[in-house]
């Protein structure tokens, strides 16, 4: 989907002072120094705690390891996780709440039928009920299995196919209903490229020893879970190859997630008719009344060339193949629902080999996690009913509205881009919407009918309930009140489309926001996050969309080459940052988060002197308002990571690691280099002509 999210929270994270800089000349007074005051005497104010510095550091050599060395030390990853930062402890306090609520929707058996304490409650205890769930085995998905048994050729296996889609089972393909990128009032049905086991096309790609350790541990995932589902030893290593090799295939004819940002290449209206004749082996018609999209007169294809690719290995490979490929990929999506031993060999692949978890996370907390998926706004309503306050609400309101006030100036004085295009982009942020903590609107579950008797029942039920919602707004108005994320995440989006910020309820916390902090550290947390989402309508991808939502173009043709050129400068710098070994960031595919991450801190910065203006807040703990909000940037993005994840982050996210999100910004800003007395020659410094700022 479209929507920029601040962080992606896959299989990878994320994601205060007292040492002066050696080589400034600054008043000591005005930098932070070790001189006046120990570690424990110093009081660090609402949101920063001195017990995160390393104040061995020079702030000006490494500010994330000066802002977070202390933190980083003593916060190990535990044993559960793949990486632990402060997107983690967010979260972990928020799951202690959502805990208790679903503990207490589970015990009352006597809530009204379609209630949120009902459906949360009977979900979330069919998952608690290990005794069924491992009694049930593989029952919960016998059904399925013998009809993709039974189907005696591809036609017939693909109807079953249009079946397992609609109940959330990965494998082929995507396809699904959003807003056409062109006409944003109208929603299109898109098919988009899909259907390997591996997170990224890459994983099959490449040839590094890193790389072939995967797929080695790949193909011995499959064979165990062949196993499991019942073929011998011979079967399921045979079976095996043959998904490997399939998918392979697949994963050559898919784009790189590089080339899957570029939202013109990505749009391919053609007619529905017209994508059945280029593919006719896809059965198009009979697939679109089995997914229940058959009223669509009108497909957006984002990858024409992986369908062509796809509609001839229909044809090629035998159906015996494809039944086993679509066996698979049935076993893959419902494993974590099944028995222990489906629920652990996923967890030695998935979460060991890829993520780098060297033990499974307690049973709740991954029942939570479904929860939230599959009823997230049922789960909401009770979440902010008891944690957000409509005095929360409105300080967040007042925030954003600063930031649009700073992004204003920003715009018009640039000295880059000419009048013409100012007024376009000014027209587009006064038109942003913006949604704070939950919708006005909940979503409505009448018709998903849940129980207590099957975990894995109840997961395909909630998503074919959500697929069918999904499909129905095929030719209705668009629903410009709907969210993507559950009140309770902690992240924050904007969504192109809809030229929208959301910020969920559970972000809305220490340390992104306190009411209790100081602005400072408000608006380098919280005000800093609402500057990044309001950057990312104007990033090398959102600049594309109108204010309407349409994919249009709305700039000058020098200013889109200036922009463009600013832009490679952010591509450069992010590609030499080194990550692991010889492992760098890709500056190409983390374009758009990091020009927002610079966009979105030097706006936060202007908000934040227009804050203070007629206000003389002075020192805290001795340090100024500017090195409080630097200090509060940094804190967000602390986090440790397994080298597992790390190096899939670098492979699939579109973020960069949370060192790079931290020094790549203030490595650009004077005003940085002024709050802590950073000069030529230290490594935090860029000669001016070196320094990015787009916004």
């Amino acid at each position: 989907m479209k929507n920029r999210h601040l962080f992606l929270s896959s299989a990878v994270l994320a994601g205060s002072l007292l040492s002066g800089c050696s080589s400034s000349t600054t008043n000591p007074d005005d930098t932070a120094t070790a001189t006046a005051t120990t570690a424990t005497e110093m009081n660090m104010g609402r949101g920063l705690d001195v017990a995160n510095l390393d104040t061995t550091v020079n702030p000006c050599e490494d500010f994330y390891q000066y802002a977070n060395g202390g933190w980083v030390k003593n916060n190990q990853i535990p044993a559960s996780e793949s990486s632990w930062g402060s997107f983690n402890e967010l979260a972990e306090k928020n799951n202690a709440v959502l805990r208790e609520l679903l503990a207490e929707a589970a015990s009352n058996t006597t809530a009204a039928q379609g209630t949120a304490a009902q459906l949360a409650g009977d979900f979330y205890a069919s998952g608690m009920d290990s005794v069924a769930v491992n009694a049930a085995g593989i029952t919960p998905i016998k059904p399925e299995l013998e009809r993709i048994a039974a189907a005696k050729t591809t036609d017939e296996l693909l109807k079953t196919v249009a079946d397992l889609k609609t109940k959330g089972i990965s494998g082929y393909f995507s396809m699904y209903v959003t807003q056409d990128d062109k006409i944003s009032t109208q929603y299109a049905l898109w098919a988009t490229q899909g259907g390997l086991g591996l997170p990224d096309r890459d994983y099959y790609l490449k040839d590094d020893a890193r790389s072939k350790t995967i797929q080695a541990e790949y193909l011995k995932h499959l064979q165990n879970m062949f196993r499991l589902l019942g073929d011998d030893a011979t079967a399921a290593q045979k079976k095996a190859r043959t998904v490997m090799d399939l998918e392979t295939r697949l994963a050559k004819a898919s784009r790189t997630r590089v080339d899957l940002r570029d939202p013109y290449a990505n749009y391919n209206k053609t007619t529905v008719q017209e994508f059945a004749k280029q593919n006719p082996n896809l059965k198009v018609t009979q697939l679109l009344t089995g997914l229940g999209a058959q009223s669509a007169k009108e497909i957006i294809v984002g990858q024409p060339a992986f369908f062509k690719e796809l509609n001839s290995l229909l044809k090629s490979i035998p159906v015996a193949d494809w039944k086993t490929y679509t066996q698979w990929h049935l076993a893959r999506t419902m494993a974590p629902y099944l028995s222990q031993n489906f629920v652990q060999e996923n967890f030695n692949f998935y979460g060991k080999v890829l993520s780098g978890a060297r033990e499974m996370q307690p049973r709740w907390k991954r029942v939570l996690r479904a929860t939230d998926a599959a009823l997230g706004e049922a789960l909401g309503q009770l979440y902010v009913q008891k944690t957000f306050s409509p005095e929360a609400k409105q300080k967040a309101l007042e925030m954003v509205n600063n930031l649009q006030e700073a992004f204003r100036e920003h715009v018009r004085d640039l000295d880059w881009m000419s009048d013409a295009t100012k007024q376009q982009a000014l027209q587009k942020l006064e038109a942003f919407a913006v949604k704070i903590g939950y919708p006005d609107k909940w979503k409505d579950y009448s018709g998903l009918d849940l129980d207590r008797a099957s975990y894995a029942k109840n997961v395909m039920r909630a998503s074919q309930f959500a697929f069918r919602e999904n499909v129905g707004k095929i030719g209705k108005p668009v629903d410009r009140t709907e969210w993507f994320m559950s009140p309770p995440t902690v992240n924050a989006y904007y969504n192109p489309s809809m030229n929208e910020i959301v910020f969920p309820a559970g972000i809305l916390q220490p340390p992104f926001f306190d009411p209790e902090a100081d602005d400072a550290v408000n608006y380098g947390g919280m005000g800093a996050v609402i500057g990044h989402e309001l950057t990312h309508g104007f990033d090398d991808q959102g600049a594309k969309y109108d204010f309407e939502g349409n994919l249009k173009d709305w700039w000058t043709k020098e200013d889109l080459q200036k922009f463009n050129a600013r832009a490679a400068m952010v591509d450069e710098q992010y590609s030499g940052y080194t990550v692991l070994d010889n492992l760098h960031v890709n500056g190409k595919l983390t374009m758009g988060e990091n020009i927002a991450d610079i966009g979105g801190l030097n706006i936060a910065y202007t908000a934040l002197q227009k804050a203070l203006k007629d206000k003389n807040p002075g020192k805290i703990a001795g340090f100024t308002p500017e090195q409080r909000f630097f200090l509060a940037w940094a804190q967000i993005w602390r986090v440790n990571m397994r080298d597992e994840a790390q190096n899939q982050q670098i492979l699939t996210d579109p973020h960069s690691p949370g060192r790079f999100r931290t020094n790549g910004p203030v490595s650009n800003m004077p005003q940085f280099y002024e709050a802590f007395g950073c000069e030529q020659g230290d490594n935090m410094f860029r000669a001016e002509n070196n320094r990015v700022k787009i916004w």
